[in-house]
């Protein structure tokens, strides 16, 4: 259940949010959406993909599982990697509406929002003013907002090159236990070296290049997450 409201000094003046990235808290997740300014971080951990959804847009995902309700990235100990996607990081805040405006919303039905004797970072100061971790929850959200709106323009273009191809991940551990992940898309690499100058140096002039290139170097991390599952495994953590 989701229960979000319009977050406010007065109502929430004694709201404190549970910070730790540990099991429980809501971040059981297989993927978040991510954009183009975002992928140069995400590289370097997670294999960025692509995802059709039911109306036939593409939205770009960092993949943290390989099945649903799964994120290998997160342990007891807390997240296991040195950057925290900005779509784990708001929660449990969001981006609300009001007359046509961008508003902050919280969700108090989140297992984030922190009881009296839980660990939690305060959001307003004691007279009201906002605490150093809204701040950056506030410029998490921007970012995010502004970031998402660019996806529709960045998947088109992609589209019109033909550069996005469908593909099934598929592995199997050492027990021989299969895996397989359906329904993604990736940079069709082979379309990409057959551009011709002008239309790469128009890619590389709007930075849509370099996300490319992003998108194509995360692919190693399909690696990682195999390496991971091995490990919960033997750990007896399925």
């Amino acid at each position: 259940m989701t229960r979000h409201v319009l977050l406010n000094n007065v109502d929430h003046h004694a709201l404190r949010i549970d910070t730790r990235r540990v099991p429980g808290l809501g971040d059981e997740v297989m993927s978040v959406l991510t954009f183009p300014g975002e992928f140069r971080q995400l590289q370097a951990h997670y294999p960025i993909v692509f995802h059709k959804d039911a109306e036939g847009a593409f939205h770009p995902l960092a993949l943290l599982g390989l099945r649903e309700h799964e994120n290998l990235f997160l342990e007891p100990a807390g997240w296991d990697a040195h950057y925290l996607p900005l779509a784990i990081e708001r929660k449990p805040f969001l981006i609300g509406s009001a007359d046509g405006e961008p508003t902050v919303h919280v969700d108090m039905d989140s297992p984030r929002i922190a009881g009296e004797d839980a660990p939690g970072e305060p959001v307003f100061k004691e007279f009201g003013g906002q605490t150093v971790y809204l701040e950056r929850i506030g410029s998490v959200l921007r970012a995010l907002h502004e970031g998402l709106q660019q996806n529709a323009g960045f998947t088109a273009l992609l589209l019109s090159l033909d550069l996005l191809e469908p593909f099934a991940f598929d592995a199997r551990l050492r027990d021989g236990t299969p895996l397989r992940v359906e329904g993604l898309y990736t940079i069709h690499e082979e379309r990409l070296r057959a551009l011709d100058g002008a239309t790469l140096a128009q890619l590389n002039r709007s930075g849509a290049l370099e996300a490319i290139h992003m998108v194509i170097a995360s692919g190693a991390h399909f690696r990682d997450l195999i390496e991971r599952t091995e490990r919960r495994r033997a750990a007896g953590r399925h």
